[in-house]
């Protein structure tokens, strides 16, 4: 056989200077060509093959790649399936595959998934498709699946209650875990482990909106995909905005306020990731730039800035049911390029300008009692300071205390912790790059500080903060350097 097919090989390569691939016979002309080391013959089924993966096929073609010792083939077939999941696994051979194989895939961290809900379906029904044989490997299979982080509404109507798992003590122990994760969240720090990390897929991803650059103003929009590591430009604004804010509502981007150059705005637009399209919204009462955005509750609250003339403590608040815009109890500080984070069912605002200075102070607001309570302050004054969540902690990250009068002062690469049933505030581990005018947000379980001004240049620089070990480690840096950028979550499901 292997005989025939070398004469055939080499009788077509002599004669013709090529040879004619087709699908029921590439295998075997492949496994051959590696036999005899002809490296041509190689390269030309492997790039056939590569071009006919298929959901259906592209597991069996990872599998014979590896066999065969094709490293670029199986690299791409095993992108192919990771990057295809859905699909593939609604096809038989996923089906067919051999427990370990399942195991492999469903731990994977690559798997391109909408939410841990897909793969938990990917579980069922390839244990359903032989559940006498199947049914011992469930336990291990399971708890390569991030049951925590899956809705709770999810777990107790489609886990929970699935008779496949109710006879295996160790499937049990896991629903358990997940369940407590979500009934007891203020013990969550104790429950960490692989199934507690959210996969690169389904944490949703970041858009960097506007901002200072060399060209005095970028209207460009970015967004990080974790999975690849890269920043791609997606949108553009209308027209030029500095100093403005941005919140995230039922999947879309509210751009409130901000100056254009000449004067300070208060006009709102919406951008919609999915249509691209803008749309204009109803204004604010009050012309604020250097504000801070922040959604409480479903409402989403515009607090302080400056309206061209004078420092404001004043706070407006959107109902996106009956579409405007009203006031809320006043801050005790005026504030601008203030951080302004949710936390707790409480919209806090930190630090900033007060016109005289840059603040170290830090105030919380109640909805339900309309009323503005001081917290303990940071161990920095703090303007133009970056301001996420993360597990039941507010961090706030560089910015500068410089007067008015000083724009040479120093940068902060430090960075500080504040624990709201503690009401105190602890240093964390420093940034490596000085920065104000820094957007931080929360993506999957770390925090990152995307870009800012170090006194002489915008940055492209972009540093992603790890709480349970403390570190600090470099991201893939923006497309645009830019100061300024409001950064906020959209989420995979939205």
């Amino acid at each position: 056989h292997i005989l025939y097919l070398y004469v055939s090989l080499s009788l077509s390569c002599t004669i013709s200077g090529r040879f004619d691939l087709k699908e029921e016979t590439v295998e075997d002309l492949l496994s051959t060509a590696c036999l005899l080391q002809l490296s041509e013959v190689v390269e030309a089924c492997c790039n056939f093959l590569m071009k006919q993966l298929h959901p259906s096929n592209c597991i069996g073609i990872r599998q014979f790649a590896d066999a065969q010792g094709c490293i670029d083939l199986y690299k791409a077939a095993n992108n192919y399936v990771m990057e295809n999941f859905v699909e593939v696994m609604e096809n038989q051979e996923f089906l067919k595959l051999a427990p370990d194989d399942v195991g492999k895939l469903l731990s994977s961290e690559d798997l391109n998934v909408p939410s841990e809900e897909t793969i938990f379906q990917a579980l069922k029904a390839w244990a359903k498709h032989d559940l006498t044989n199947r049914k011992r490997h469930l336990s291990k299979l399971l708890s390569h699946i991030k049951l925590p982080l899956m809705a709770p509404q999810f777990i107790a109507d489609h886990v929970r209650t699935d008779p496949i798992f109710w006879d295996d003590k160790e499937c049990q122990d896991l629903i358990m875990e997940a369940l407590m994760y979500h009934v007891l969240p203020e013990r969550r720090s104790s429950f960490q482990s692989q199934r507690t990390k959210p996969r690169k897929s389904t944490v949703g991803v970041l858009y960097a909106v506007g901002a200072m650059d060399n060209a005095k103003g970028a209207t460009t929009i970015e967004r990080y995909d974790l999975r690849t590591n890269t920043w791609t430009q997606v949108a553009n604004m209308n027209g030029r905005r500095l100093q403005f804010g941005v919140a995230v509502l039922d999947g879309r981007l509210y751009v409130v306020g901000g100056r254009d150059g000449l004067k300070t705005l208060n006009t709102v637009e919406c951008y919609d990731p999915k249509r691209k399209t803008w749309s204009s919204m109803p204004p604010m009462s009050t012309h604020r730039h250097g504000l801070g955005v922040g959604v409480l509750e479903g409402p989403m609250y515009a607090v302080g800035g400056h309206d061209g003339w004078s420092y404001l403590n004043t706070v407006e608040r959107w109902d996106p049911q009956a579409r405007q815009w009203s006031y809320v109890a006043p801050m005790s500080t005026p504030r601008s390029t203030v951080g302004v984070a949710v936390l707790g069912g409480k919209l806090y605002a930190v630090g900033g300008r007060d016109g005289s200075s840059c603040l170290k102070s830090v105030e919380c607001f109640d909805p339900h009692t309309n009323k503005w309570t001081a917290c303990t302050t940071m161990s920095k004054r703090r303007g133009g300071v970056g301001v996420s969540t993360c597990n039941g902690f507010l961090y706030a990250v560089g910015g500068h205390e410089a007067p008015a009068s000083n724009p040479t002062c120093c940068r902060f690469d430090c960075a500080e912790r504040y624990d709201p049933k503690t009401d105190q505030w602890t240093m964390i581990a420093a940034m490596s790059t000085p920065r104000d005018a820094v957007g931080v947000c929360l993506l999957g379980d770390r925090l990152y500080a995307v870009g800012g001004y170090d006194g002489q240049q915008y940055l492209h620089d972009v540093e992603c903060y790890d709480p349970v070990t403390n570190e600090w480690s470099k991201a893939a840096p923006l497309c645009t350097g830019r100061a300024g950028a409001c950064v906020v979550h959209v989420s995979s499901t939205s």
